[in-house]
């Protein structure tokens, strides 16, 4: 018979593997189709654990998968935030004053209007997060020269464009007036969940000494 001590470590190590795994994710965190800053996407990993998007792609609302590759941001790290542009990805990091580090695919050909859907595609063509939008619809923000960013974390893959809000410069998204006057602040997520794991880790090793305490 297996030591119990043994095989509550194997099972809390696929607790903890599980949560990690599970709480990976790359969704749309901020948008602007037009203005002085140029037009862009950010995607975000929300989760706990590096995500490779080579395969990846981006459309709008002709949702047709491959339509522009996103291969180009490779292994996205948590917490990291990257650009899909219509300008060059050295013309708008100049824009922003973006380093080097942050990822950008630039020249964009999906481009947006101000009624639009923005559509992301994992490397299995599956839509992984979208976003409709009208900003002629009540409450659905206009993103001409500000971009837009989600009232809260809970608004981040929820589909719904009037649960977001446009950029103001030093607002609490850190956000930024660009060279020729746009506003976003591109390149970064404050909204950005702590990972579980750490939590899940922690009260595995609480039951272990608790079941240690027990066998002796």
């Amino acid at each position: 018979m297996k030591h119990p001590l043994a095989l509550a470590c194997a099972t809390a190590c696929v607790l903890v593997f599980g949560a990690v795994r599970a709480s990976a994710a790359i969704s749309i965190t901020e948008w602007a189709y037009q203005g002085g800053g140029g037009e862009f996407v950010e995607f975000t990993n929300t989760g706990a654990t590096a995500v490779d998007m080579t395969g990846w792609s981006f459309d709008d609302s002709t949702q047709v998968a491959g339509s522009l590759s996103l291969s180009g941001f490779g292994v996205v790290a948590p917490g990291e935030s990257v650009i899909v542009t219509d300008l060059t990805a050295a013309a708008f990091r100049t824009e922003w004053n973006l380093a080097p580090t942050v990822k950008v695919v630039g020249e964009n050909t999906q481009n947006l209007g101000r009624a639009d859907e923005i559509n992301l595609y994992d490397s299995s063509n599956v839509r992984i997060d979208w976003l409709t939008y009208d900003d002629q619809t009540l409450g659905s923000p206009r993103t001409n020269n500000a971009s837009a960013n989600p009232l809260t974390l809970a608004a981040v893959g929820a589909h719904n464009s009037t649960l977001w809000k446009l950029s103001v410069a030093g607002d609490s998204y850190g956000s930024v007036t660009s060279v020729n006057g746009g506003i976003g602040n591109p390149g970064k997520f404050t909204l950005v969940p702590e990972p579980a794991s750490a939590a899940v880790l922690a009260s595995a090793l609480l039951g272990f000494g608790v079941m240690r305490r027990r066998v002796r």
